[in-house]
């Protein structure tokens, strides 16, 4: 599949999805969103992929959208704002959330606005101690969109996710590994080599097992604990019955390291 403002690149089990409009700081065109959701689904339905990486070419992961490519000087008749959330960034959240393989986010310099929701989607975020965050759509007169307004307040509580989407104001990398929105800040030249080894581990993991646990911790946020109860059962069954789990028994028994093949 051809793209035109992304790269889609599969090796050794990895779909590595890089945004590519580094002039622009990687910022969405209406078509981007469009494109990283055919391409998640590309990934998803590929026996040989087994974990999924976003990141952004040149300085930064994604500035957000690109404002003088959209259309907010239109006249206030002819503006529809939630158009476009509706017919692009919004099937790429869900196609992520529905993804049956883990989404790591690599993030260097600048991560705003639906550019830093397009992270927070991801299930593992490793950020560049030179990455910065910023929920921006303040600053605009717009609402945090993309699904900020669900994952941000669960990634760091109602107060801070408050500050941010109210104030717009920079969070640090660091900071962001403090408040528990980011998985870990790294110095800047150790974000490859520390990506390629959690992407690493997870390609050459039990990928329907991790598929699971990423399904149940979705629903978590949803659903009582009895209801989450019975999804651990259910889905408990599955992965027991998953050739990965047998090797994993096995290789524990024989204290050795697992070779799983996602099976």
């Amino acid at each position: 599949m051809d793209f035109d403002h992304i790269t889609y690149e599969t090796a050794n089990g990895i779909a590595r999805i890089t945004l590519n409009r580094p002039e622009r700081l990687n910022a969405f065109v209406p078509s981007m969103p469009l494109e990283i959701k055919a391409a998640v689904d590309l990934a998803d339905r590929d026996r040989n992929v087994r974990v999924i990486s976003i990141s952004g070419a040149g300085r930064g992961f994604c500035a957000g959208a690109d404002l003088a490519a959209g259309s907010a000087a239109a006249p206030d008749e002819e503006r529809d704002a939630g158009s476009v959330l509706e017919v692009a960034y919004n099937p790429m959240i869900l196609a992520m959330r529905d993804c049956d393989k883990p989404i790591v986010a690599l993030v260097n310099g600048p991560c705003a606005g639906a550019g830093m929701s397009l992270a927070l989607a991801c299930d593992i975020i490793i950020a560049a101690e030179s990455a910065i965050f910023l929920q921006a759509f303040c600053n605009i007169g717009l609402v945090p969109d993309a699904g900020s307004t669900w994952y941000l307040p669960r990634a760091v509580g109602r107060a801070r996710a408050m500050g941010m989407a109210l104030l717009g104001e920079k969070l640090s990398a660091r900071e962001a590994a403090e408040w528990g929105l980011i998985w870990k800040c790294v110095e800047d030249d150790k974000l490859a080599s520390e990506g390629e080894a959690v992407l690493g581990k997870l390609a050459n993991g039990p990928t329907r097992g991790l598929g699971l646990i990423r399904r149940a911790v979705h629903h978590s946020f949803e659903q009582s604990l009895d209801e989450q109860l019975d999804l651990e059962r259910d889905s408990q069954r599955v992965a027991g019955s998953t050739k990965d789990f047998a090797e994993g028994v096995q290789a524990f028994m024989q204290k050795r390291p697992a070779n799983f093949t996602g099976g």
